[in-house]
């Protein structure tokens, strides 16, 4: 799917990374033995429905580099060609995720988010330069470079990725478009320093709602991703984009209205990722179920999401004047389409 060479691949960014970019988890048949292509569908139609200009495509859930490939097909076929399909490079070892990246490529990713396993542990930023440049080398995917407290860089510096790494990062790599700066999470002294040091060069993401709104009062920022933001219905996109073109004022009156589901969310991610470094996806799932995406329950291992929680996330939405589902939770784990 990529239509440009890794010398272009900054300007191609700077016209393609525009607007606002959620995320789409895999769904499955009710045995877990293989991937539902029609709740993959769904998902991705509903998102552009909504507004969102493109998604990651979540890999974080027990799924193979080859399950990926062909939920990015299906995903391209459903959305047509401008729609962007993030791959998601947190597969295990930098090798699987290189072998994952080049099959997601061909079967229609066009960008890729760079994680960092757990099964990696460095203790030098030689050590993350080198997986970094690796991927870069052997994958054509223009790549979103992620500063992320949950990698443990924080052993090497304070900020993880410094101002003196990421520089490095980008003289070396071209294929770096644009950094997703969460450095200081959750805080915004990343997005702050990467958007004064870096922004005529590579395109600086805040993906966290609840930050860039208001700082678009003072940053020129064109796209933000990627999050579980579809959760709000179409809330997001519009107010993303009031922001952009010059109509903050009218952003920050959506922003406060949603503000019970911003309080929820925070509060429910706050009893699970802090403590482990990782993201409870049963609870983005079900989030997205509430607003009318297919949910259904994860391929084993998966986490589970206490009702508590549910009750309070549902509630939200209500509060918020957003669209949440009169079925009862009881559906979630059956998913909304049939496969």
């Amino acid at each position: 799917m990529v239509d440009y060479t890794k010398s272009e691949a900054r300007s191609w960014a700077r016209e393609n990374f525009v607007g606002t970019v959620a995320v789409t988890h895999p769904s499955f048949t009710p045995d877990f033995s293989g991937i539902n292509e029609n709740a993959i569908r769904h998902d991705i139609l509903l998102l552009k429905e909504r507004g969102y200009k493109g998604s990651l495509l979540i890999a974080e859930a027990n799924i193979t580099p080859e399950e990926n490939a062909r939920i990015t097909a299906i995903a391209r076929e459903a959305a047509g060609p401008d729609f962007a399909l993030f791959f998601h490079a947190i597969f295990g070892t930098l090798d699987e995720n290189i072998h994952a990246a080049n099959l997601a490529s061909k079967a229609g990713a066009d960008r890729a988010l760079l994680a960092y396993p757990s099964s990696f542990w460095p203790t030098s930023y030689d050590e993350v330069f080198d997986y970094t440049k690796r991927f870069t080398d052997e994958t054509d995917l223009a790549t979103m470079l992620f500063p992320l407290p949950a990698w443990g860089f924080e052993r090497i510096h304070p900020a993880g990725m410094s101002v003196e790494f990421v520089r490095r990062v980008l003289d070396a790599m071209p294929s770096i478009v644009a950094i997703k700066a969460e450095q200081g999470y959750p805080g915004i002294p990343g997005v702050m320093e990467m958007y004064h040091h870096f922004r005529d060069e590579v395109v600086i993401s805040c993906p966290i709602e609840a930050e860039i709104i208001p700082l678009m009062s003072v940053l020129d920022v064109q796209f933000s991703g990627t999050a579980n933001t579809n959760w709000m219905g179409d809330y997001y996109p519009k107010a993303f984009e009031l922001a952009r073109t010059g109509r903050w004022e009218e952003a920050m009156k959506r922003y406060w209205e949603v503000q019970p589901a911003r309080a929820a969310n925070i509060a429910v991610s706050s009893t699970s990722t802090p403590g482990t470094s990782s993201i409870n996806r049963t609870q983005w799932k079900y989030q997205e179920w509430l607003s009318g995406f297919n949910g259904g329950a994860l391929r084993p291992p998966a986490v589970r999401l206490p009702d508590r929680f549910m009750k309070q996330l549902r509630a939200s939405l209500e509060a918020s004047g957003l669209p949440v589902t009169d079925s009862p939770d009881s559906e979630f784990l059956r998913g909304r389409v049939s496969a």
